[in-house]
């Protein structure tokens, strides 16, 4: 009975695809060779060693690199999932038990290749380890709240620019473990997680309705992924650019955020964003 009610909780149901689609092929993002690949065209051999040894805002790289290096990543990512969304609608209403569940955990594959991306554009640290070892669960709660920042939920909003602020305020490389698993985060990230999972339930059901009809339904899918995803990657760009972590000459260090100082810091946070996922920003 308890599994069945898991299987039923959105926060449970949330989890379970975004795990599931860090685990597809190629949806994690190697940090090195992305950043060497985005910047090879605009910034030098030195600049891009830097950038990846440290962060690019403390190889000072210039913001408008960043802003087409991010724009250019952002519609590559649009065009493929675009046309994936699309080739899952063809075969028709026979086919839907088998390309919805392939349809959303291939989208969500490309919300985490995007969010990577940006993330290590504006400077956060690695997301992931090696290939194939299980996400953890620091790293599962920053992507929720990125999910929750591209569908436009303010306290996820809220809650990024925090944990951005305490590891600038504490120049590290690491992300804030004890702030997004057991401090006052952590409600945040189940909230988000909570309402991303019925968001989820609702776009796999619009989904559903329009791979009902062949080639029409290609259509019409491929065409719903497009004015969903686009959008959702450019405010998650948005928000990260803006943030401390994020400003040129921002230099980091190997020390990571001191568990003592994080639930200090979060204290009034966390009952000011409590109650704010109803209404996602536009």
């Amino acid at each position: 009975m308890k599994q069945g009610k898991d299987v039923e909780n959105p926060e449970s149901r949330f989890f379970a695809v975004l795990l599931a689609a860090a685990k597809l092929p190629g949806v994690r993002i190697q940090r090195e060779a992305y950043l060497r690949s985005a910047l090879a065209r605009h910034c030098s051999e030195d600049d891009i060693r830097r950038a990846i040894e440290e962060t690019p805002a403390a190889a000072g790289i210039a913001a408008e690199i960043l802003d087409k290096a991010a724009n250019d990543s952002i519609r590559y990512e649009t065009a493929k999932v675009s046309a994936l969304s699309a080739a899952a609608g063809i075969p028709g209403v026979l086919a839907l038990p088998a390309t919805v569940p392939a349809d959303t955990a291939q989208y969500v594959g490309h919300m985490l290749r995007i969010a990577q991306k940006l993330a290590y554009l504006y400077s956060w640290p690695d997301l992931f380890s090696e290939e194939g070892e299980d996400t953890d669960d620091a790293t599962k709660a920053v992507l929720t709240l990125f999910f929750g920042v591209m569908v436009g939920t303010k306290s996820a909003n809220t809650a990024v620019g925090k944990v951005a602020g305490l590891m600038s305020e504490q120049v590290a490389k690491k992300l804030p473990q004890k702030a997004l698993t057991q401090g006052v985060v952590y409600p945040i990230v189940k909230k988000v997680a909570a309402y991303l999972g019925v968001q989820m339930t609702k776009e796999t059901f619009a989904k559903s309705v329009a791979k009902a009809i062949p080639l029409v339904g290609a259509a019409v899918s491929g065409t719903l992924t497009f004015a969903t995803y686009l959008p959702m990657a450019k405010r998650l760009k948005k928000h990260l650019a803006g943030l401390p972590l994020a400003e040129p000459s921002h230099r980091v260090s190997d020390g990571d955020v001191i568990d003592g100082e994080v639930v200090e810091e979060y204290e009034s946070f966390s009952d000011a964003t409590a109650g704010e996922l109803e209404k996602p920003q536009s």
